[in-house]
């Protein structure tokens, strides 16, 4: 069996590593999760390592999020729910870790990049984007809510674009993902390809390792050759997305006949209105806070999740069953009271660690 994330460390300071689960898409495994972290906390010790490249295995993509499949099975049994529990706390502090690293991480978001592959990508200090990106956090999509620090970093997205992108689970391409402010660099795939053996072939034991990497970035970036389309529906984004209830915003959608109007709206309702609710009460409160409290947030809803039964009917749904017709608890968004949110939000007192990463 082969190793489910492959790490090295070459003579010129060069650290690597490759997520090696090519055909579930680079889905992260807890054993995965554990194994990052340990590295990362190695490396950073180590005179020896001065740059890290963070890739994915395979021809399709970096990461296509957690393994939801195993998450599936938590509510099967005690052990169950403790291991899915572990593994959102070993995650986030993994990204916490990568938003916070002294030393260089050069992420390369070349092909699918969702959920967990965002979380573990967007905090990186240089982050590649190709004419191949997807980027998405999907997580609307099976009645979860988009967790890795969702909250923190996409409230940093301009107006209300990280609103609509969460709400929406809408898959975006490079343009857009540089537009939100996930990466900072584009590349086309090849020339990405030429820059890591440039990365790993320069010897970078002799300091200087911000000014020469800066250099290789300048020589070998470029500009997409297509728009945003996210910086095109800005304007619409802002006028419908910039109210605090899912109330408002489908009625501000409704009050306009044009095709996002349209289309948008029915991709809401096609949505859990229990997540979308959760979702947008996470954003709201989400923008006054810091990194580390919005990871401790995720992980408090996270777990109240896992004991919720619209997660796994809209795993099922998607993944299981592949029916996509999800049975969700609440039907319709009018089901989904504030008190019913405000429960779910504050029910429980957060009593998980994460200051373990400083």
């Amino acid at each position: 069996m082969s190793e489910e994330v492959l790490f090295s460390v070459n003579s010129n300071g060069v650290a690597t590593i490759i997520l090696n689960r090519p055909k579930a898409l680079n889905s992260l495994s807890h054993k995965m999760v554990l194994t990052i972290g340990e590295k990362l906390k190695k490396w950073k010790a180590d005179d020896k390592v001065s740059v890290v490249i963070l890739k994915g295995a395979g021809t399709k993509g970096l990461c296509a999020g957690g393994d939801i499949k195993t998450l599936y099975e938590a509510r099967s049994s005690r052990t169950a729910m403790q291991e899915a529990e572990r593994f959102f706390e070993d995650e986030y502090e993994v990204d916490m870790e990568i938003y916070l690293y002294p030393k260089p991480i050069i992420a390369c978001l070349d092909g699918i990049v969702m959920g967990g592959g965002v979380g573990l990508t967007y905090g990186a200090s240089h982050r590649i984007v190709t004419e191949r990106t997807k980027w998405s956090m999907p997580e609307m999509n099976i009645g979860f809510f988009p967790d890795v620090g969702g909250a923190y970093f996409l409230n940093k997205a301009p107006g209300y674009i990280g609103r609509y992108l969460a709400l929406t689970a809408s898959v975006i391409k490079a343009p857009d993902v540089l537009y939100m402010k996930g990466a900072d660099i584009y590349m086309n795939s090849e020339t990405m390809c030429n820059f890591l053996e440039k990365v790993e072939n320069m010897d970078w034991t002799d300091g200087e390792v911000e000014e020469k990497l800066n250099y290789l970035i300048n020589k070998y970036e470029a500009q997409p050759s297509e728009e945003s389309r996210l910086a095109l529906l800005q304007k619409e984004i802002d006028e419908h997305f910039c109210f605090k209830t899912i109330e408002e915003i489908l009625d501000s959608l409704e009050s306009q006949e044009n095709d996002f109007c349209r289309n948008t709206k029915e991709i809401l309702l096609s949505k859990s209105p229990f997540s979308l609710k959760v979702t947008l009460q996470q954003l709201l409160e989400g923008k006054q806070k810091t990194m580390k409290e919005c990871f401790a947030t995720d992980l408090f809803l996270a777990k109240n999740f896992l004991r919720h039964n619209d997660f796994y009917e809209g795993i099922r749904s998607l993944l299981i069953d592949k029916d996509q017709l999800p049975n969700y608890e609440y039907k319709r968004v009018s089901d989904v009271t504030d008190e019913i949110v405000n429960t779910f939000c504050r029910s429980q007192t957060i009593i998980y660690n994460l200051s373990k990463t400083e």
